[in-house]
Protein backbone atom coordinates (compact mmCIF):
# COMPACT_ATOMS: atom_id res chain seq x y z
CA UNK A 1 0.00 0.00 0.00
CA UNK A 2 1.33 3.44 -0.86
CA UNK A 3 1.23 5.96 1.94
CA UNK A 4 1.92 9.20 0.14
CA UNK A 5 5.07 9.74 2.20
CA UNK A 6 8.41 7.96 2.20
CA UNK A 7 9.10 5.68 5.13
CA UNK A 8 10.81 7.36 8.08
CA UNK A 9 11.91 6.26 11.52
CA UNK A 10 11.56 7.71 14.99
CA UNK A 11 12.09 6.89 18.65
CA UNK A 12 9.69 6.83 21.59
CA UNK A 13 11.21 6.92 25.08
CA UNK A 14 9.56 6.80 28.49
CA UNK A 15 12.94 7.65 30.01
CA UNK A 16 12.24 4.95 32.58
CA UNK A 17 14.55 4.20 35.50
CA UNK A 18 17.48 1.83 35.77
CA UNK A 19 20.08 1.49 38.55
CA UNK A 20 22.49 4.24 37.46
CA UNK A 21 22.92 7.42 39.52
CA UNK A 22 20.63 10.01 37.97
CA UNK A 23 23.41 12.23 36.61
CA UNK A 24 24.98 9.22 34.86
CA UNK A 25 21.57 8.06 33.68
CA UNK A 26 20.78 11.33 31.89
CA UNK A 27 24.26 11.50 30.36
CA UNK A 28 24.00 7.96 29.00
CA UNK A 29 20.60 8.66 27.48
CA UNK A 30 21.93 11.79 25.79
CA UNK A 31 24.74 9.69 24.30
CA UNK A 32 22.16 7.27 22.90
CA UNK A 33 20.18 10.20 21.49
CA UNK A 34 23.34 11.43 19.77
CA UNK A 35 23.49 7.95 18.19
CA UNK A 36 19.88 8.34 16.98
CA UNK A 37 20.99 11.58 15.34
CA UNK A 38 23.94 9.91 13.61
CA UNK A 39 21.84 6.94 12.47
CA UNK A 40 19.37 9.12 10.58
CA UNK A 41 16.25 8.86 12.71
CA UNK A 42 13.67 11.55 11.97
CA UNK A 43 12.67 12.41 15.55
CA UNK A 44 12.92 11.48 19.21
CA UNK A 45 9.69 11.62 21.24
CA UNK A 46 9.77 11.55 25.05
CA UNK A 47 6.91 10.86 27.46
CA UNK A 48 5.93 13.01 30.42
CA UNK A 49 5.33 11.20 33.70
CA UNK A 50 5.47 12.21 37.37
CA UNK A 51 6.29 10.51 40.68
CA UNK A 52 7.07 7.19 39.04
CA UNK A 53 10.14 5.32 37.75
CA UNK A 54 8.27 4.99 34.45
CA UNK A 55 9.35 8.49 33.43
CA UNK A 56 12.30 10.60 34.52
CA UNK A 57 11.44 13.60 32.34
CA UNK A 58 8.79 15.27 34.52
CA UNK A 59 9.82 18.51 32.80
CA UNK A 60 10.12 17.42 29.16
CA UNK A 61 11.18 20.90 28.03
CA UNK A 62 14.29 20.77 30.23
CA UNK A 63 15.39 17.46 28.73
CA UNK A 64 14.52 18.53 25.19
CA UNK A 65 16.62 21.68 25.55
CA UNK A 66 19.64 19.46 26.27
CA UNK A 67 18.84 17.39 23.17
CA UNK A 68 18.73 20.58 21.11
CA UNK A 69 22.36 21.26 22.04
CA UNK A 70 23.62 17.66 21.63
CA UNK A 71 22.16 16.93 18.17
CA UNK A 72 22.21 18.54 14.73
CA UNK A 73 19.57 16.94 12.49
CA UNK A 74 17.33 14.98 14.84
CA UNK A 75 13.93 16.50 15.47
CA UNK A 76 12.44 16.04 18.92
CA UNK A 77 9.33 16.53 21.01
CA UNK A 78 6.81 14.92 23.32
CA UNK A 79 4.43 11.99 23.38
CA UNK A 80 2.93 13.96 25.20
CA UNK A 81 2.86 17.12 27.25
CA UNK A 82 0.13 16.49 29.87
CA UNK A 83 -1.76 19.76 29.44
CA UNK A 84 -3.71 19.64 32.74
CA UNK A 85 -0.33 20.08 34.51
CA UNK A 86 0.92 23.01 32.40
CA UNK A 87 -0.15 26.62 32.56
CA UNK A 88 -1.00 27.29 28.91
CA UNK A 89 0.78 30.64 28.66
CA UNK A 90 3.96 29.17 30.14
CA UNK A 91 3.57 26.21 27.77
CA UNK A 92 3.43 28.48 24.72
CA UNK A 93 6.51 30.42 25.81
CA UNK A 94 8.52 27.23 26.43
CA UNK A 95 7.56 25.78 23.06
CA UNK A 96 8.58 28.95 21.26
CA UNK A 97 11.95 28.90 23.05
CA UNK A 98 12.57 25.25 22.17
CA UNK A 99 11.68 25.77 18.54
CA UNK A 100 13.95 28.79 18.25
CA UNK A 101 17.02 27.38 20.03
CA UNK A 102 16.83 24.14 18.00
CA UNK A 103 16.59 25.85 14.64
CA UNK A 104 13.00 24.72 14.13
CA UNK A 105 13.31 21.04 15.05
CA UNK A 106 10.45 20.80 17.55
CA UNK A 107 7.53 18.35 17.22
CA UNK A 108 4.69 18.60 19.74
CA UNK A 109 2.32 16.03 21.19
CA UNK A 110 -0.34 17.14 23.64
CA UNK A 111 -2.54 14.92 25.80
CA UNK A 112 -4.58 14.65 28.95
CA UNK A 113 -2.08 12.54 30.94
CA UNK A 114 -2.46 8.78 30.73
CA UNK A 115 -2.15 7.94 34.45
CA UNK A 116 -4.80 9.65 36.63
CA UNK A 117 -2.78 9.25 39.84
CA UNK A 118 -0.07 11.56 38.48
CA UNK A 119 -2.67 14.28 37.92
CA UNK A 120 -4.20 13.75 41.36
CA UNK A 121 -0.84 14.13 43.11
CA UNK A 122 -0.78 17.71 41.82
CA UNK A 123 -4.11 18.39 43.50
CA UNK A 124 -5.97 18.37 40.19
CA UNK A 125 -9.25 16.57 39.52
CA UNK A 126 -8.14 13.71 37.30
CA UNK A 127 -11.72 13.19 36.15
CA UNK A 128 -11.58 16.61 34.49
CA UNK A 129 -8.32 16.05 32.63
CA UNK A 130 -9.91 15.30 29.23
CA UNK A 131 -11.94 18.53 29.31
CA UNK A 132 -8.95 20.58 30.48
CA UNK A 133 -6.78 19.09 27.75
CA UNK A 134 -9.34 19.83 25.04
CA UNK A 135 -9.77 23.47 26.11
CA UNK A 136 -6.05 24.14 26.50
CA UNK A 137 -5.23 22.57 23.15
CA UNK A 138 -7.69 24.91 21.43
CA UNK A 139 -6.28 27.84 23.41
CA UNK A 140 -2.65 27.09 22.53
CA UNK A 141 -3.33 26.64 18.83
CA UNK A 142 -5.16 29.95 18.68
CA UNK A 143 -2.44 31.73 20.65
CA UNK A 144 0.50 30.66 18.45
CA UNK A 145 1.63 33.64 16.40
CA UNK A 146 -0.53 36.13 18.30
CA UNK A 147 0.84 39.49 19.37
CA UNK A 148 -1.82 39.82 22.04
CA UNK A 149 -4.20 37.16 23.25
CA UNK A 150 -7.52 37.07 25.09
CA UNK A 151 -9.29 33.92 26.21
CA UNK A 152 -12.38 33.28 28.30
CA UNK A 153 -12.82 29.60 29.06
CA UNK A 154 -14.02 27.24 31.74
CA UNK A 155 -10.53 26.53 33.07
CA UNK A 156 -8.43 29.51 31.95
CA UNK A 157 -9.13 33.18 31.33
CA UNK A 158 -6.69 35.85 30.10
CA UNK A 159 -7.19 39.39 28.90
CA UNK A 160 -5.02 41.13 26.32
CA UNK A 161 -1.80 39.21 27.12
CA UNK A 162 1.17 40.50 25.07
CA UNK A 163 3.54 37.95 23.47
CA UNK A 164 7.18 38.83 22.84
CA UNK A 165 8.14 35.39 21.56
CA UNK A 166 7.04 33.20 18.66
CA UNK A 167 7.92 29.79 17.19
CA UNK A 168 10.40 29.54 14.34
CA UNK A 169 8.15 27.10 12.44
CA UNK A 170 5.00 28.75 11.15
CA UNK A 171 2.23 28.75 12.09
CA UNK A 172 3.54 26.35 14.75
CA UNK A 173 5.63 23.16 15.05
CA UNK A 174 4.09 19.91 13.75
CA UNK A 175 1.45 18.44 16.04
CA UNK A 176 0.93 14.82 17.09
CA UNK A 177 -2.00 12.85 18.47
CA UNK A 178 -2.13 9.39 20.01
CA UNK A 179 -4.86 7.66 18.00
CA UNK A 180 -5.99 4.35 19.48
CA UNK A 181 -9.27 3.75 17.63
CA UNK A 182 -10.96 4.62 14.33
CA UNK A 183 -12.95 7.35 16.09
CA UNK A 184 -9.84 9.07 17.47
CA UNK A 185 -8.14 8.68 14.08
CA UNK A 186 -11.06 10.51 12.46
CA UNK A 187 -10.70 13.43 14.89
CA UNK A 188 -6.97 13.65 14.18
CA UNK A 189 -7.44 13.51 10.41
CA UNK A 190 -9.99 16.32 10.46
CA UNK A 191 -7.50 18.49 12.38
CA UNK A 192 -4.56 17.55 10.15
CA UNK A 193 -2.51 16.04 12.97
CA UNK A 194 0.22 13.43 12.68
CA UNK A 195 -0.76 10.27 14.54
CA UNK A 196 0.98 7.53 16.49
CA UNK A 197 -0.36 4.16 17.62
CA UNK A 198 1.22 1.56 19.93
CA UNK A 199 -1.60 -1.00 19.97
CA UNK A 200 -1.79 -4.54 18.64
CA UNK A 201 -1.60 -4.85 14.83
CA UNK A 202 -5.35 -5.25 14.22
CA UNK A 203 -6.08 -2.01 16.08
CA UNK A 204 -3.22 -0.25 14.31
CA UNK A 205 -4.62 -1.36 10.94
CA UNK A 206 -8.17 -0.20 11.67
CA UNK A 207 -7.01 3.10 13.13
CA UNK A 208 -4.80 4.00 10.20
CA UNK A 209 -7.34 2.87 7.63
CA UNK A 210 -9.90 5.26 9.08
CA UNK A 211 -7.33 8.04 9.26
CA UNK A 212 -6.51 7.70 5.54
CA UNK A 213 -10.17 7.54 4.61
CA UNK A 214 -11.09 10.73 6.47
CA UNK A 215 -7.90 12.53 5.43
CA UNK A 216 -8.76 12.02 1.77
CA UNK A 217 -12.36 13.13 2.34
CA UNK A 218 -11.18 16.34 4.00
CA UNK A 219 -7.95 17.13 2.14
CA UNK A 220 -8.45 15.44 -1.23
CA UNK A 221 -6.82 12.37 -2.75
CA UNK A 222 -3.76 14.30 -3.97
CA UNK A 223 -2.84 15.74 -0.57
CA UNK A 224 0.24 14.00 0.94
CA UNK A 225 -0.53 12.14 4.14
CA UNK A 226 0.94 13.29 7.46
CA UNK A 227 3.02 10.85 9.47
CA UNK A 228 1.20 7.76 10.69
CA UNK A 229 3.43 6.20 13.31
CA UNK A 230 3.52 2.62 14.58
CA UNK A 231 5.33 2.19 17.93
CA UNK A 232 7.06 -1.12 18.70
CA UNK A 233 9.61 -2.27 21.30
CA UNK A 234 12.78 -3.09 19.32
CA UNK A 235 16.08 -4.69 20.31
CA UNK A 236 18.65 -5.60 17.64
CA UNK A 237 21.77 -7.70 18.14
CA UNK A 238 23.94 -9.84 15.90
CA UNK A 239 21.89 -12.97 16.67
CA UNK A 240 18.30 -13.71 17.66
CA UNK A 241 19.37 -15.44 20.87
CA UNK A 242 21.52 -12.52 21.99
CA UNK A 243 18.79 -9.96 21.28
CA UNK A 244 16.10 -12.01 23.01
CA UNK A 245 18.19 -12.45 26.14
CA UNK A 246 18.65 -8.69 26.34
CA UNK A 247 15.02 -7.86 25.62
CA UNK A 248 13.60 -10.40 28.06
CA UNK A 249 15.63 -8.93 30.90
CA UNK A 250 15.07 -5.26 30.06
CA UNK A 251 11.33 -5.59 29.41
CA UNK A 252 10.68 -6.95 32.90
CA UNK A 253 12.43 -3.92 34.40
CA UNK A 254 10.37 -1.60 32.19
CA UNK A 255 7.15 -3.43 33.11
CA UNK A 256 7.93 -3.02 36.80
CA UNK A 257 8.14 0.74 36.28
CA UNK A 258 5.01 0.70 34.09
CA UNK A 259 3.04 -0.95 36.90
CA UNK A 260 4.57 1.07 39.75
CA UNK A 261 1.74 3.54 40.44
CA UNK A 262 -0.95 0.99 39.66
CA UNK A 263 0.56 -1.43 42.16
CA UNK A 264 0.69 1.37 44.72
CA UNK A 265 -3.03 1.99 44.24
CA UNK A 266 -4.11 -1.62 43.80
CA UNK A 267 -5.22 -1.31 40.17
CA UNK A 268 -4.26 -2.82 36.83
CA UNK A 269 -3.64 -0.70 33.71
CA UNK A 270 -5.97 -1.35 30.81
CA UNK A 271 -3.15 -1.76 28.32
CA UNK A 272 -1.97 -4.58 26.08
CA UNK A 273 1.59 -3.38 26.78
CA UNK A 274 1.22 -4.98 30.21
CA UNK A 275 2.32 -8.37 28.92
CA UNK A 276 3.79 -10.92 31.35
CA UNK A 277 6.99 -11.27 29.32
CA UNK A 278 8.76 -9.92 26.26
CA UNK A 279 7.89 -13.15 24.43
CA UNK A 280 4.19 -12.50 25.10
CA UNK A 281 4.54 -8.91 23.92
CA UNK A 282 6.23 -10.11 20.73
CA UNK A 283 3.58 -12.79 20.17
CA UNK A 284 0.87 -10.12 20.14
CA UNK A 285 2.84 -8.05 17.64
CA UNK A 286 4.05 -5.19 19.82
CA UNK A 287 7.74 -5.96 20.14
CA UNK A 288 10.61 -7.66 18.37
CA UNK A 289 14.11 -8.72 19.37
CA UNK A 290 16.50 -10.35 16.97
CA UNK A 291 19.08 -10.00 14.27
CA UNK A 292 18.63 -7.19 11.73
CA UNK A 293 17.06 -9.70 9.34
CA UNK A 294 14.60 -10.94 11.97
CA UNK A 295 13.61 -7.42 12.97
CA UNK A 296 13.05 -6.38 9.35
CA UNK A 297 11.01 -9.53 8.70
CA UNK A 298 8.81 -8.73 11.73
CA UNK A 299 8.18 -5.11 10.71
CA UNK A 300 7.67 -5.52 6.94
CA UNK A 301 4.26 -7.24 7.07
CA UNK A 302 3.01 -4.88 9.78
CA UNK A 303 3.94 -1.90 7.63
CA UNK A 304 2.24 -3.41 4.59
CA UNK A 305 -0.85 -4.32 6.61
CA UNK A 306 -1.26 -1.00 8.42
CA UNK A 307 -0.06 1.46 5.80
CA UNK A 308 2.06 3.17 8.47
CA UNK A 309 4.74 5.45 7.06
CA UNK A 310 6.63 6.05 10.31
CA UNK A 311 8.25 3.28 12.36
CA UNK A 312 8.72 4.44 15.96
CA UNK A 313 11.05 2.20 17.94
CA UNK A 314 11.07 1.97 21.71
CA UNK A 315 14.78 1.10 21.78
CA UNK A 316 15.84 2.51 25.17
CA UNK A 317 13.98 0.88 28.04
CA UNK A 318 14.39 -1.00 31.29
CA UNK A 319 17.95 -1.84 32.26
CA UNK A 320 19.44 -1.88 28.77
CA UNK A 321 23.12 -0.95 29.04
CA UNK A 322 24.70 1.82 27.01
CA UNK A 323 26.59 -0.75 24.94
CA UNK A 324 23.40 -2.74 24.25
CA UNK A 325 21.49 0.36 23.18
CA UNK A 326 24.30 1.67 20.96
CA UNK A 327 24.66 -1.73 19.26
CA UNK A 328 20.91 -1.88 18.66
CA UNK A 329 20.82 1.62 17.18
CA UNK A 330 23.80 0.99 14.91
CA UNK A 331 22.43 -2.29 13.56
CA UNK A 332 18.96 -0.85 13.07
CA UNK A 333 20.31 2.20 11.23
CA UNK A 334 22.77 0.36 9.02
CA UNK A 335 20.79 -2.80 8.20
CA UNK A 336 17.11 -2.62 9.19
CA UNK A 337 16.30 0.87 7.86
CA UNK A 338 17.66 0.14 4.35
CA UNK A 339 15.84 -3.20 4.20
CA UNK A 340 12.50 -1.66 5.15
CA UNK A 341 12.90 1.26 2.77
CA UNK A 342 13.77 -1.13 -0.06
CA UNK A 343 10.62 -3.14 0.67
Amino acid sequence: MTTGRSLEFGIFDHLDRNDLPLADYYEERLKVIEAFDRAGFYAYHVAEHHFTPLGLAPSPSVFLSAIAQRTRQLRFGTFVYALPLHHPLRMIEELCMLDQISGGRLEIGFGRGSVPYEISYYGQDAEQRQQIYAERLELILKAFGSKTFTWKGQYDSFDNVPFEIEPLQKPHPPLWYGAHSPDSAERAARKGLNIVNNDMPAVTRATMARYREVWREVQGAAAPLPKMGMVRFIVVAESDNAALAIARRAYLRWRSSFLHLHDRHGTTPNSTLNAPSFDALAAQGQGVAGSPETVAAFLKPQLADSGANYVVGQMAFGDLTLAEMLQSVELFGSRVMPALRAA
